[in-house]
């Protein structure tokens, strides 16, 4: 195996994936979500969202055809449903963020078990680690890799990218720190109308993509 043919496509691979998941956009984001968050609590919530993040690469990397076929579910469709996702998340972002005493933890049970407030998942992991644009890169990564070793690469570019998410989640409190609370209310506002920009976007790239189809 030429490992100059190895080399260029592994740094094709991770400059991928590190552009589109983007983990200082992440960090900041998960800032606006958790500005009144426990050192602990950050560690918990980014190794939740890390870990199911690298569970859904590695499943759509290896199976994200078959689920799409099985289901009769596509992409534009995906996309779309991640878009509308992310813009609600934004509104409420924008109308009050956590600016009112609220502080969101993500470990408070509710009265039936559920954790309350948990932003491990929704919106980090899905759709912001994990979102249709990065999904659909390891699928088009995995699927064009004409060798065990390419295929290997694209594993270890997933754990290398979902693990500066998670580095920058747990070093976000640095940011913290220097925003003051006019700053971090000023960020989460700021942010959610970058999300809210986000969202639409992946709308109209879904619908775009479903008219080019016709």
């Amino acid at each position: 195996m030429n490992a100059g043919i190895l080399l260029e496509y592994w740094i094709i691979t991770i400059a991928a994936l590190f552009v589109i998941v983007n983990p200082l956009t992440t960090a900041f984001v998960f800032v606006s979500l958790l500005p009144r968050a426990s050192a602990g609590t950050r560690e918990t919530i980014a190794r939740r969202s890390t870990l199911i993040a690298t569970g859904i690469f590695v499943t759509f990397a290896l199976l994200g055809g078959i689920i799409f076929k099985l289901f009769g579910i596509t992409l534009e469709a995906f996309r779309i449903a991640g878009g509308l996702i992310l813009f609600g998340i934004a509104m409420g972002m924008i109308r009050k963020g956590q600016d009112e005493g609220e502080e969101v933890t993500g470990d408070e049970p509710h009265a039936d078990g559920r954790l309350g407030n948990d932003v491990s998942v929704i919106p980090l992991a899905i759709p912001f680690i994990s979102g249709p644009g990065s999904i659909a890169t390891v699928m088009i990564l995995t699927s064009e890799a004409p060798t065990l070793w390419h295929l290997l690469l694209v594993f270890l570019a997933i754990g290398l990218t979902t693990g500066a998410c998670y580095l920058a989640m747990v070093y976000s409190h640095f940011l913290v720190r220097y925003l003051g609370e006019t700053g971090k209310e000023i960020v989460t506002r700021l942010f959610g109308i970058i999300l809210s920009v986000i969202a639409v976007q992946f709308v109209i790239n879904g619908v775009l993509e479903i008219h080019a189809r016709l």
